[in-house]
């Protein structure tokens, strides 16, 4: 299975390197040669950036292997969240996630599931062992280049969303993801003024952090 996978990327990757190698030619058709590189890896996604809130300062202050437990301890808490709601994890690096869904309701439910998870994980705990995350989401026409790597306005939106402009707790969408989530009473959108490079607008995801509580009666 595992050389299937390398096989089938790096028939992508090598597909795509000689078209760009043909659009650096002299002469050559930019338009014809998009278009061949969008017919062939253009895909439409909703992608997920995750990221660690505090992680590079808590480095300095707790040392590396400290957080490299709390990566781990992360991955493990998340990564069953992620392939409950059918998302596809293309790239770990560091403290950050990159998850593919087919589904945008299923990525806003996710990244929901994954704060309650948190919680969970975090009651009890000190600060410096809580797992703090931030979320940002985008969704539209992207180059997925076999199993390894996505490029696309949206990607580059979601990533600066989740990894940049979010705090912990936070879960930050592009207006393209708005306009495409079902109508559902679990969430709401609140604009932003932190519009990030290639989307329209940006929203702060309204939900609700607190499990609901049983009443016995």
């Amino acid at each position: 299975m595992g050389q299937k996978r390398t096989i089938a990327t790096s028939a992508s990757e090598e597909r795509l390197e000689k078209l760009l190698e043909e659009r650096l030619t002299e002469g050559s058709n930019h338009d014809i040669i998009d278009k061949r590189i969008w017919d062939l890896f253009g895909e439409t996604w909703c992608v997920m950036f995750t990221d660690l809130s505090g992680f590079s300062r808590g480095v300095a202050k707790f040392g590396i292997i400290h957080f490299l437990q709390t990566i781990y301890e992360s991955q493990r808490i998340l990564i069953p969240v992620l392939d409950e709601f059918d998302g596809i994890l293309m790239k770990d690096e560091g403290d950050s996630l990159m998850v593919l869904f087919r589904n945008t309701n299923k990525a806003i439910q996710c990244a929901i599931q994954m704060q309650k998870a948190c919680k969970r994980y975090n009651e009890g705990r000190i600060l410096e062992e809580q797992i703090l995350l931030c979320v940002g989401l985008g969704y539209g026409k992207i180059l997925k280049i076999g199993d390894t790597d996505v490029f696309g306005a949206e990607v580059n939106a979601a990533s600066k969303l989740g990894e940049d402009t979010a705090k912990a707790w936070e879960i930050l969408v592009t207006s393209a993801v708005k306009e495409n989530a079902d109508d559902t009473t679990d969430f709401d959108f609140e604009p932003i003024k932190e519009i990030p490079p290639g989307s329209d607008g940006a929203f702060k995801l309204l939900y609700t952090l607190d499990e609901p509580k049983w009443v016995v009666l």
